[in-house]
């Protein structure tokens, strides 16, 4: 089973990975570079970026089903509704002893605290929306999103 990263690391990435502006060509250039990533490594992941609820990307690759869209949905919600990473959630529960769903008793079919969904969030605005991978086991749903928000934000540093 793959090691889930502690609740620090994935705080920290949360502060560090504030963009300095999200604009639609933002959206489609953290988009393409997930596509890009995800051809070059024949991973059968499903992608959408949206910014206030409005989506501005969304791909399926090959190998991807409509479930992930699904779990794009879900993992979306959750990111939403606590402000974090769903993989955030999801560990904040697993460390405190107890699972997501006992904690919050939310609908599963509109939550889940699986990895893999990230808020885009503009530094000195706060969140203003999601980037969601599924289709991976979930903790590399999530660095798949890391890594590219990386280069966004590196990118958008000069």
């Amino acid at each position: 089973m793959t090691d889930f990263p502690a609740l620090a690391e994935l705080a920290a990435q949360e502060d560090e990975l504030q963009l300095t502006r999200f604009t639609n060509d933002d959206a489609w250039a953290l988009g393409s570079a997930l596509v890009a990533r995800a051809r070059a490594e024949q991973l059968p992941v499903a992608i959408e970026v949206s910014r206030h609820g409005h989506q501005l990307f969304h791909a399926a690759l090959t190998g991807a089903t409509p479930d992930n869209d699904t779990w794009i949905a879900r993992k979306a919600a959750t990111v939403h509704r606590f402000g974090h990473s769903s993989l955030y959630v999801g560990q904040r529960s697993r460390e405190a002893g107890t699972t997501f769903e006992e904690q919050f008793g939310l609908d599963p079919e509109r939550y889940v605290a699986h990895g893999g969904g990230f808020p885009l969030l503009v530094r000195d605005v706060g969140p203003i929306g999601v980037v969601v991978v599924s289709g991976l086991p979930q903790v590399e749903d999530h660095r798949v999103v890391v890594d590219a928000l990386r280069e966004l934000v590196a990118q958008q540093r000069g």
